[in-house]
């Protein structure tokens, strides 16, 4: 199992972009030091994903630089094709292109995209992204998708650099089953959040059944199975384990009672599909009525103990092999710790 580092959201440092990238290129270049196989950036409606990986790219040498994920909603798969053959130009072929739909309220509220069938939408995205990284005009008459448009003076364009990467790997954000197959059918690799290893027979089963469909590729990667799982280097028991969680517990919140409404949380879901539907259910109503700090304090042990690794090197370490034997091929992990000196510090004990 290859080790990945997971930066997310460009945010922390002194409050300002420059301080937390300054914090973000720390902490990749001290995960590339210490063998780390990748590092992943996120957008949501704040830092985009592609200006950051670039600006890592520049700073770097070897550790592959993916995206997990750009947004759907936020390109067309033209302009998606462009950026990716971009970033893995400039980076010497390093990069990896991470794809999700997000969810309603930020396709439709930020986005101004309807949320309406994501699962077609993103076939046929996949498709059209393919055909430009292979240099093939882009001819493409889908439901969602045509290139070019029938009425107008469209013609089929070719993608101009030179020499992109045909087989630059996609990965797909999936939490839903169907999601999760149409990952297998589809793409490279599966980004799973909030992973169980005790509880992703049924998610790896949903994979699996997706993949049975896909059609062979040639020079195809190894399907890659990278989940984000948030990390905290601690050997606090009792009330100062609770505050040393305060960052873990803030972002398992978030996702669960922030990332969605009531009815349509993706997330929320997935931890019920655990087996914690009342907590959640309290982890949300804490979290909507903007009482953040108790939504955070609800998150159930049970939930972080299954998603997160949280604990002292050597309970970290043997939570690791529990993810390999699960089948995950890179463990891409957040780490969280108080400062950025801790972050940058506390990645030693997964190598070690």
């Amino acid at each position: 199992m290859r080790l990945g580092l997971s930066i997310g959201y460009l945010t922390g440092g002194d409050g300002t972009v420059a301080g937390a990238a300054a914090d973000a290129l720390a902490l990749t270049l001290r995960a590339e030091e210490l063998g780390f196989d990748s590092a992943w950036v996120a957008e949501a409606y704040g830092s985009d994903a592609p200006s950051v990986l670039g600006w890592l790219a520049a700073q770097t040498t070897r550790i592959g630089l993916g995206a997990a994920v750009m947004q759907v909603p936020g390109r067309s798969a033209a302009a998606t094709a462009m950026t990716a053959a971009t970033l893995d130009g400039l980076s010497g072929g390093r990069f990896r292109l991470g794809l999700g739909v997000s969810g309603p309220q930020v396709a439709e509220g930020w986005h101004g995209q309807r949320f309406d069938k994501p699962l077609a939408r993103t076939r046929e995205y996949v498709d059209v992204v393919r055909l430009a990284l292979a240099r093939r005009p882009l001819q493409y008459a889908g439901d969602h998708l045509q290139l070019p448009l029938p009425d107008g003076p469209g013609v089929p364009l070719r993608l101009m650099l030179p020499t992109p990467r045909p087989d630059l790997p996609v990965y797909l954000a999936a939490v839903g089953p169907k999601n999760t197959a149409l990952a297998g059918e589809i793409a490279d690799g599966w980004l799973p959040v909030f992973f169980s290893p005790e509880h992703s027979g049924e998610q790896l089963a949903q994979l699996a059944a997706g993949r049975e469909r896909r059609v062979p590729r040639e020079g195809a990667p190894e399907f890659d199975v990278v989940p984000t799982v948030p990390f905290l280097l601690t050997d606090a028991t009792g009330e100062e384990r609770l505050q040393a969680e305060a960052a873990v517990r803030g972002y398992a919140a978030l996702y669960l009672g922030g990332m969605g409404s009531r009815e349509q949380n993706f997330y929320a879901r997935l931890a019920g599909r655990l087996g914690f539907d009342a907590e959640v259910e309290q982890v949300q109503d804490l979290y909507l009525a903007r009482r953040h700090r108790e939504a955070a304090a609800a998150v159930p042990r049970g939930f972080l103990d299954a998603t997160c690794l949280v604990g002292s090197a050597a309970e970290v370490r043997s939570r690791m092999a529990d993810y390999a034997a699960a089948g995950v091929t890179t463990l891409s992990v957040m780490p969280m710790g108080a400062t950025a000196q801790e972050r940058r510090d506390s990645l030693r004990a997964l190598t070690d």
